[in-house]
């Protein structure tokens, strides 16, 4: 982040703060189950100090672990996790992250068909998204193995890119570009260049945040492609970047109240309608490898958690 990486701040968040939590809960000697909820806790509790959405975080951190599945017993504690964080952070003068939207359309069905058309794309541009930052790790790997020789490698390709488009855009999070998508004003080479070059900061071995590029990918072509077919540049920003974040984090509700802590509730259900068409067709695809797969061989009416499958398969 110091030096121009091309990545967002929250991946050092989510790890500092489940891993202090962590420490504690084995400290207290809880239950395994207390651990758990501690751990979510520290994680949420970085999240909206960072980005000033308690509501998100909180649902994040309970959703992010097993697609389709909440742990609710999680709900309180990560709350008031959440937001003492938030608070200790607007005391000390961080700025919640916050967008306006100067163009509102009406929910009819012209702009549910637009919404749902453009977060259609978002949902192939999140599985693009994610293959991406997979398989460029696993190249990288393969083609430099010294993991310090990789890492230095990565960086002077960032450097040398950097100086060869003579702007500094794409590096670090990008947040004045996300702003600048949200006014209408996007270039269509901005979210294929932020892709290469987070790409290129993760898989080579630097560690950082994939959400806000995320953010900047999403809010760059939604601002390039709304306009094409008849949305306000500003509003299908917002879409594209709400869209984006929810296929690549398989995380709806937390995406639903991302958009709503961000840009506001004044359009709701066509945030919501984005939500479940990228949720839908973005698949299984994620950003997180350990995020866990409901066990679909079995069909007891409700998503259960993989180990829990097992127990049944077992009596």
């Amino acid at each position: 982040h110091l030096l121009g990486g091309s990545a967002g701040r929250e991946g050092a968040a989510l790890q500092l703060g489940g891993s202090i939590s962590n420490v504690i809960a084995r400290k207290m000697e809880v239950t395994e189950e207390e651990q758990r909820s501690m751990t979510m806790m520290g994680m949420g509790a970085l999240f909206a100090s960072l980005f000033g959405t308690p509501i998100t975080a909180t649902l994040f951190v309970m959703e992010v672990f097993c697609l389709g599945h909440i742990v609710y017993s999680s709900f309180v504690p990560c709350l008031f996790s959440c937001i003492t964080a938030y608070c200790v952070a607007i005391s000390l003068n961080v700025t919640p992250e916050s967008y306006t939207l100067h163009a509102l359309p009406e929910v009819f069905s012209t702009s549910i068909v637009q919404v749902v058309f453009l977060a259609f794309a978002c949902a192939v541009l999140s599985i693009v998204f994610c293959e991406t930052m997979h398989k460029s790790g696993a190249f990288f790997k393969r083609l430099i193995k010294n993991d310090y020789l990789r890492a230095f490698a990565g960086g002077v390709i960032i450097v040398v890119l950097t100086l060869l488009l003579g702007t500094t855009d794409y590096n670090g999070a990008g947040g004045h570009v996300i702003e600048r998508a949200i006014e209408g004003i996007a270039r269509p080479q901005d979210f294929i260049l932020k892709l290469i070059f987070t790409a290129i900061t993760l898989g080579c071995g630097f560690r950082g945040g994939e959400i806000v590029p995320t953010f900047f990918v999403g809010a760059t072509f939604g601002c390039v492609v709304g306009p094409l077919i008849g949305m306000d540049p500003g509003f299908a920003a917002a879409i594209g970047l709400i869209a984006t974040f929810c296929g690549n984090t398989n995380c709806p509700l937390a995406s639903l109240f991302l958009a709503i802590e961000l840009f506001g509730g004044e359009a709701i259900p066509l945030f919501a309608i984005a939500c479940a068409v990228s949720y839908m067709l973005s698949g299984y695809s994620s950003l997180y490898p350990y995020q866990m797969l409901p066990d679909k061989d079995l069909k007891f009416g409700n998503i259960i958690m993989p180990e829990v499958a097992e127990g049944f398969k077992d009596h």
